[in-house]
């Protein structure tokens, strides 16, 4: 790659045209005055305020080892002739087919002329030129050479657009199918230290978390997040955060609603239909950004404000689907005189087991949201079953059990996932590992792993908790009975789970109480 060059270690003052980078030619040949010469020839040579750096190779098999160590020579004169009559056309293939090295530009060299190669090699192994020792001039070498770069440096200025291309393609799809605020500015971070390749600090900041209803004309930026340096800067204005020198470049690329590069850092201005102004900071970024990466920030800083307007949506619907849950279920629960809190309860409680089951991230979220649904069939029973004050006889419990059907026919048939789960867990709830369960005595794996879920947080918050039947148990009492209903009542390894977060569920408990 064009920006993959070797670097002088000399002082500073005396090798600043080097710094510039080199680039790389390997000379393929078994005659070191072939060597000398080219080197001579050469010695002058500077493309775009970059020397030539040689590599030396004296058969086809040095070659091939030094082609895998180089990845980023930019030409190899190449000699046909070496240890066998076809060597070079060997190191030819090598580096099209083996070593997949579609930019070096091949430049064949011979001193038997008569020995040209078939047209075919030359189509096949893309070889850029093919010359007689005895005709490639001093100046002739400097043409084929000039020449030679030119096309290397349009074949890598095309494969970064390219690289880049898929990265911005791969950065919006990932901040696009973020579901949160917290995912999304990580993923901005990563994305974009990943299209510079460098940034070490970066920070997002912006208006549009930040903005007090009480106070609309208030624009200072708040830091949304931060990494590096700046980790612990989350809900600070940026006048805390920045030196003097930074808060200058970030009003100027704020007022004009543009990039502005400085020395080591930069502030992208970012902006949507809407104008909430956004800010990105990154530090540790190269002195000299290549064109493609400056493009590069300037398309991902155009799409990163609509992608953060499309995440608040998002978060914005499934704050307001959780909600109506809660507030559906709280409902049926003020009917059987419970309080709101154990859905609340059961949902975080299902969310600890679920992860520690080995779910997804998607499916423990998932039970999360919807489990609070599990006992909404109980809008269809009567108040004098549902609030009786004691054992229910063998009719009234019949009604009772009613409830997970009743629940299942509410929720059934929905296309959203969240109320389509919520009528699997309102069915299955009261199913036992054993087959004794209702309303259809499943037995085991049989039963979805959400009902199962649900079923134990269910029964430990209740037994947790005063109910019109009965008092709270301690805790030792609830965790014996659950252990002894283990292979059961519960699953053997959702019982195992439970043991080994109690702390965890206990917090949950404390968290939402009565």
């Amino acid at each position: 790659m064009m920006g993959d060059f070797l670097f002088s270690d000399e002082p500073e003052e005396i090798a600043s045209d080097i710094e510039q980078g080199t680039w790389k030619v390997l000379i393929v040949d078994d005659e070191p005055e072939v060597h000398a010469v080219t080197k001579l020839a050469l010695s002058d040579f500077e493309f775009q305020n970059k020397r030539l750096e040689f590599i030396s190779a004296y058969s086809g098999a040095e070659a091939k080892q030094l082609i895998d160590e180089h990845t980023d020579a930019a030409i190899v004169l190449l000699d046909v002739v070496m240890e066998t009559d076809d060597a070079g056309l060997q190191v030819a293939k090598y580096i099209r087919e083996t070593a997949q090295n579609n930019h070096i530009r091949i430049i064949l060299r011979t001193g038997q002329p008569g020995q040209a190669p078939e047209r075919q090699v030359i189509v096949n192994y893309d070889i850029n030129d093919y010359k007689s020792k005895t005709e490639l001039t001093a100046q002739k070498l400097f043409t084929v050479i000039m020449s030679s770069l030119r096309s290397y440096r349009d074949i890598i200025a095309i494969e970064q657009s390219r690289e880049g291309l898929e990265k911005i393609i791969k950065a919006s799809r990932d901040i696009f199918s973020a579901h949160s605020i917290e995912s999304f500015i990580e993923g901005v971070m990563q994305q974009l230290s990943s299209l510079l390749g460098i940034a070490d600090q970066a920070m997002y900041a912006t208006t549009l978390v930040a903005q007090n209803p009480a106070e609309k004309n208030n624009k200072k930026l708040i830091v949304c997040s931060g990494t590096g340096d700046f980790e612990k800067s989350e809900g600070k204005e940026l006048e805390q955060v920045l030196k003097q020198e930074q808060l200058s470049a970030c009003e100027q690329a704020l007022n004009n609603k543009s990039i502005v590069y400085k020395d080591n850092y930069l502030f992208a201005y970012c902006s949507s239909e809407y104008n909430h102004n956004s800010m990105l900071f990154i530090s540790g970024i190269p002195k000299d950004l290549t064109d493609t990466q400056r493009h590069l920030i300037e398309i991902f800083s155009q799409n990163v404000q609509l992608a953060f307007e499309n995440v608040q949506l998002q978060s914005e619907i499934e704050s307001t689907q959780q909600e109506l849950v809660y507030r559906l279920s709280e409902a049926v629960e003020q009917r059987s005189t419970e309080t709101g809190n154990h859905v609340k309860r059961v949902a975080h409680i299902c969310h600890i087991l679920a992860q520690g089951y080995g779910l997804s991230k998607h499916d423990a979220d998932l039970i999360r949201l919807a489990s609070p649904l599990h006992d909404v069939g109980k809008v269809g029973i009567p108040d004098a079953v549902l609030n009786k004050p004691a054992k229910l006889d063998a009719q009234e419990w019949e009604i009772m059990k009613t409830h997970t059907d009743k629940g299942y026919t509410i929720l059934k048939d929905s296309p959203h996932e969240i109320v389509s789960t919520g009528a699997i867990i309102a069915k299955e709830h009261h199913e036992k590992w054993d087959g004794s369960g209702y309303p259809q005595g499943l037995k085991g794996e049989d039963i979805n792993v959400f009902g199962r879920i649900v079923a134990l947080a269910d029964v430990y918050d209740a037994l947790r908790h005063k109910r019109c039947y009965k008092e709270p148990w301690t805790l030792q009492n609830v965790v014996d009975e659950i252990n002894e209903q283990k292979g059961s009542h519960f699953d053997p390894k959702l019982v195992e789970i439970f043991n080994d977060k109690l702390n965890e569920l206990e917090a949950v408990l404390t968290r939402f109480p009565d």
